[in-house]
């Protein structure tokens, strides 16, 4: 299998602690003189998204939130599925309709409400698999265990210029 294409997690959409695509007016902030190259990167990624917003990264503080009728959590979580669907649909173009699966996994994927709105938008496109849990490490060893014991051929990605 090769990798056609990925959503770095310093673009695309927001998530609980990543800040996701930044808009322009955040290189102001940078040359401001008010934050140093550490601080702004902590903004963006780990201080970013819903630990921005609401000030935790935990879903299920947020599905708490909504439960205790706060809009704003709602309005935010709501929002940050809408960007997750929309970069599921921007890959699902260059991939000219050709998917097997959409998988959404990480911790966030153990909200149901957050893959059930995610869902809701992409189901159409191809069937939508939940993968709760942050196994990325594990799977990135196990990955490179069975390229070295011969197993699987290595695949060869190389992201675009910028």
């Amino acid at each position: 299998m090769d990798i056609v294409d990925c959503v770095r997690d310093d673009a695309g959409a927001f998530s609980p602690e990543r800040s996701g695509s930044v808009p322009l007016y955040v290189i102001d902030m940078c040359y401001s003189g008010k934050y140093t190259k550490r601080e702004m990167t902590r903004k963006i990624r780990g201080m970013g998204g819903l630990q921005a917003l609401l000030n935790t990264k935990d879903c299920r503080e947020v599905e708490k939130m909504i439960a205790d009728g706060n809009e704003y959590a709602e309005l935010v979580y709501h929002a940050m599925a809408y960007q997750a669907a929309k970069s599921i649909g921007e890959m699902s173009t260059v991939l000219e309709g050709n998917i097997d699966y959409i998988i959404l996994t990480g911790g966030a994927a153990y909200s149901k409400l957050l893959t059930g709105l995610i869902a809701k938008r992409v189901e159409f496109i191809a069937p939508v698999e939940i993968v709760p849990g942050e196994d990325e490490m594990e799977s990135l060893a196990l990955g490179a265990l069975r390229i070295l014991k011969g197993e699987e051929k290595a695949s060869n990605y190389i992201e675009p210029e910028e």
